[in-house]
């Protein structure tokens, strides 16, 4: 099997790694408006059917096809999982069940 990602293959190649990572981004949020808002630790996190982790493989697939034909750019699995929890984090499509869960408070710009 031949590697194709392409931060593997050119990794010097910072600006377009960071371009394309911005773009995946900028794609998440966008997908994330298309959904209802959609509750976070509500359910089992093992779920398959879960909402939470249907979107997350339908848009997993989306996004990486988006890439190829895009940018002719083969992204990294860690790259579309950090950039898709990146989005989830500026989203205001999530809702989480207890808002005392641990984390700090969200302060919106």
């Amino acid at each position: 099997m031949a590697i194709r990602y392409d931060l593997w293959l050119d990794p010097d190649n910072v600006a377009r790694h960071r371009a394309v990572e911005a773009d995946l981004e900028r794609f998440f949020l966008e997908r994330f408006a298309d959904f209802p808002h959609i509750r976070l630790f509500g359910a089992d996190p093992y779920d398959y059917d879960a909402p939470f982790n249907r979107l997350y493989d339908v848009l997993m697939a989306r996004a990486g096809e988006y890439c190829e034909r895009h940018w002719d750019y083969v992204p990294t699995p860690e790259q579309l999982n950090r950039t898709f929890f990146r989005a989830v984090g500026r989203s205001n499509k999530f809702i989480r069940d207890d808002p005392d869960d641990g984390d700090p408070p969200r302060h919106d710009a």
